[in-house]
């Protein structure tokens, strides 16, 4: 890579933290919970908030031409629970989604039901970034909160101490370059003083459309076909 950053940005799945925790641990505890989740506190104005946001998605899709379940007025909650399941069937990055996940999984880790899983070179490579004085940030399409959960409740320990800063989609899409533009303003960098990771090329490209330095995160396996970014198939080369 060329010279070495002042600020490195970390997607999460696939590069920090397994693939697995995410899709049998985490998306499943969600799913089996959300019913009872708003039932209990569908009234606070967060979670209001959410709903309202996955309301006005569900309509986006309709406009659309998608046909998600239906919303009906004498079922709100029924209804919002068939809507998230049905996103989450689809694996949609959808903004409000995942801030009403990161509230559930939030009582997961205060219960201790949960706790964040990251490979074994992440606590040693945050360490060490933090001692070279590098910035260390988080670009997630979960929500902010569930990132901060995941590190603060990591099997390994608190690793937030590490990490200057966090940002999920209210932010922009992770495919979009104008949204790296904005973290890198956000940390203070030029774009091209940021090493981004990821092990999804559409945002390795994105990031690079903005200036950014690259390195795709391959944990398992080979490299896709095509894929024209640096390799790190492990932080300990970082």
């Amino acid at each position: 890579m060329p010279d070495p950053p002042r600020a490195i940005l970390l997607d999460i799945e696939g590069t920090t933290t397994p693939v697995d925790f995410v899709t049998r641990v985490l998306f499943p505890y969600a799913r089996e919970r959300v019913a009872d989740f708003l039932t209990r506190r569908g009234a606070e104005p967060d979670v209001r908030a959410d709903l309202a946001g996955l309301r006005a998605e569900r309509e986006a899709d309709e406009r659309g031409g998608a046909t998600p379940p239906a919303w009906r007025e004498d079922a709100p909650t029924d209804s919002a629970v068939a809507y998230v399941r049905w996103l989450m069937d689809r694996d949609r990055k959808s903004t409000a989604l995942k801030s009403l996940q990161g509230r559930i999984w939030e009582e997961g880790y205060r219960a201790g039901h949960l706790r964040g899983q990251v490979y074994p070179d992440v606590p040693r490579a945050f360490a060490r970034w933090r001692a070279q004085g590098r910035d260390l940030a988080i670009f997630s399409s979960g929500s902010v909160l569930a990132q901060q959960l995941l590190f603060s409740g990591s099997e390994a320990g608190d690793l937030t101490p590490a990490i200057r800063a966090f940002f999920d989609t209210t932010t922009g899409a992770k495919g979009d370059p104008e949204s790296y533009r904005k973290i890198a303003a956000a940390l203070g960098q030029a774009p091209g003083a940021v090493l981004f990771l990821s092990d999804v090329i559409a945002e390795l490209d994105a990031a690079r459309g903005a200036g950014m330095a690259t390195g795709l995160c391959v944990r398992e396996g080979n490299a896709p076909e095509g894929a024209d970014h640096p390799v790190v198939r492990t932080f300990d080369d970082v």
